[in-house]
C-alpha cells in the first residue's frame, strides 16, 4: 500500500490520508489486483495505490498508472460536440440526418437530434452484441460467453460499420423519448460528427480541443491496440466465466473509438473534471446543460439520471458529484467532482466484472463492491 498526501492550506473538505489509504487497501483485499487513486480537496491532495499492476512479476501498482478509462471518454466527446456547438458549427437540436445523412438516414435521421445522442435518448441500440457474436445474448449476462474478446482482440473496426449494425438494429425507444437507453452507438455517431464539422478526424479533434486544452499530459485516444508508457495489466473475469482473469491491456479499441477508448490517468482526470467545472474546457452555458438530465437505462438495467456526457452521483454532505464511470475489458475507472470545486475523486481498478451470476442470471454482490463503496464514502467526504 502506497499513499502520498501533499499538506497545503487547510479547507472545509480536509482530507483524511489514514482513512483513505485503509479504504483503497480494503478494495485490494477484497480481491482486485491494484488499485490506484487520487482525491483533491481545495489545494489538498492525495493519492494513493494498493495491490499490484502485474499479477505474473509483482510490480506493484502506483497513482501515477496510465489506464483505459472506458466510458469517461463520454464526457470528453460531449465537451468537444458542445465546443463545437458554441462556434455555430452544430445546432444540438438540429437532426442527425442532416449533418449525417448516409449514417442515419431517412425519417430517424430527422427525428434523432444531436441532443439525444448526447443523453442516450435516440433510441439506436448498442451495436456491440451484434459485433461481437459470442455477447449477442447481452445484457443478458448469462446468454453470452467471453470468446469474442479474444477474436477480436487485434480487429481493427470502422467506425461506420458498427454504427450500421446499431442504426439496423430495433429500436430500443422513440427518439427524445425517456426512459432512454444507454448506447455506445450515440457516442460514435457523436464522433461521426465532430470529423464533418470540423474538418479533421474526431481524435485530432478531441485531443486538440479538450485533452491539450486542458494540459492533459498522460490522456490520448490510441490508434492501436498497446498502451504506452507505465500501465497496469487488465484483467477479465467476465462474471467467472474466465477463470484465473485474463489480461487484456493489450486491446485495439477501435470497438468503441470515440465511445470510450481513452486512456488516462487519475491524476489527468481530475485536473480534467476540474477545469471542465471551473469553465475552462466549456462556456458556462454549455455546463448548465451538460448538467440537465433525462432518465436513462444504464447498461447493468438500472435508471439513472444523465446529462450531456454526464451523471451526478449522490453523496452525502455537500450535495452530489459529478462525473462518470467507464469500463473496459479489465480496467474500471471512476471519476466525479463536486461543481463548486471543493472535492474530486478519481479511481481505478484493473479487475472487471468480477462478481459471478446467481440462478437467475444476475452478477451476485461481491466484497469489491462493499469496498469501492467504503473508498467512494471516505474519498466524497
Amino acid at each position: 500500500m502506497t499513499g502520498v498526501f501533499d499538506p497545503a492550506e487547510l479547507e472545509p473538505t480536509e482530507l483524511e490520508p489514514t482513512e483513505l489509504d485503509a479504504a483503497l487497501d480494503g478494495i485490494h483485499r477484497a480481491g482486485v489486483p491494484g488499485v490506484f487513486a487520487e482525491v483533491r480537496a481545495g489545494d489538498q491532495v492525495w493519492r494513493g495505490a494498493a495491490g499490484v499492476a502485474d499479477l505474473d512479476t509483482g510490480r506493484p501498482a502506483t497513482p501515477d498508472l496510465r489506464h483505459r478509462v472506458g466510458s469517461v471518454t463520454k464526457t470528453f466527446t460531449a465537451a468537444a460536440v458542445l465546443q463545437q456547438a458554441e462556434r455555430g458549427r452544430v445546432d444540438l437540436d438540429a437532426p442527425i440526418g442532416h449533418y449525417l445523412p448516409a449514417l442515419v438516414p431517412g425519417g430517424r435521421g430527422e427525428a434523432i437530434t444531436v441532443r439525444t445522442l448526447i443523453n442516450h435518448t435516440s433510441g439506436l441500440a448498442e451495436y456491440l452484441p451484434r459485433a461481437y457474436p459470442s455477447l449477442k445474448a447481452f445484457p443478458n449476462a448469462a446468454g453470452t460467453d467471453p470468446r469474442s474478446l479474444d477474436d477480436h482482440r487485434f480487429t481493427r473496426f470502422r467506425p461506420a460499420d458498427l454504427i450500421g449494425l446499431g442504426v439496423t438494429a430495433p429500436a430500443t425507444g422513440a427518439p427524445g423519448g425517456t426512459p432512454g437507453v444507454y448506447s455506445n452507438t450515440n457516442y460514435l455517431l457523436l464522433g461521426q460528427l465532430l470529423e464533418r464539422v470540423s474538418g479533421m478526424t474526431a481524435e485530432r479533434c478531441i485531443t486538440e480541443n479538450v485533452i491539450e486544452r486542458a494540459g492533459l499530459r498522460n490522456t490520448e485516444l490510441p490508434t492501436g491496440p498497446h498502451i504506452g508508457g507505465p500501465h497496469a495489466r487488465m484483467y477479465e473475469a467476465w462474471f467467472g466465466m474466465i477463470d484465473p482473469p485474463r489480461d487484456y491491456s493489450v486491446f485495439d479499441m477501435s470497438w468503441v473509438g470515440t465511445a470510450a477508448s481513452l486512456i488516462s490517468t487519475v491524476g489527468d482526470l481530475n485536473r480534467f473534471f476540474g477545469l471542465l467545472f471551473a469553465g475552462e474546457i466549456v462556456a458556462p452555458s454549455s455546463l448548465e446543460q451538460m448538467r440537465r438530465t433525462v432518465p436513462v437505462v444504464s447498461q447493468e438495467g438500472r435508471t439513472i439520471a444523465y446529462g450531456l456526457g454526464l451523471h451526478p452521483w449522490e453523496a452525502s454532505g455537500e450535495g452530489p458529484f459529478w462525473g462518470h464511470g467507464g469500463s473496459a475489458w479489465g480496467a474500471g475507472t471512476l471519476a466525479m467532482a463536486r461543481t463548486d470545486g471543493s472535492r474530486q475523486v478519481a479511481v481505478a481498478v484493473n479487475l472487471q466484472r468480477w462478481g459471478r451470476l446467481d440462478s437467475e442470471g444476475r452478477p451476485q454482490r461481491h466484497p469489491i463492491d462493499d469496498a469501492l463503496a467504503a473508498f467512494h464514502r471516505v474519498a466524497m467526504g
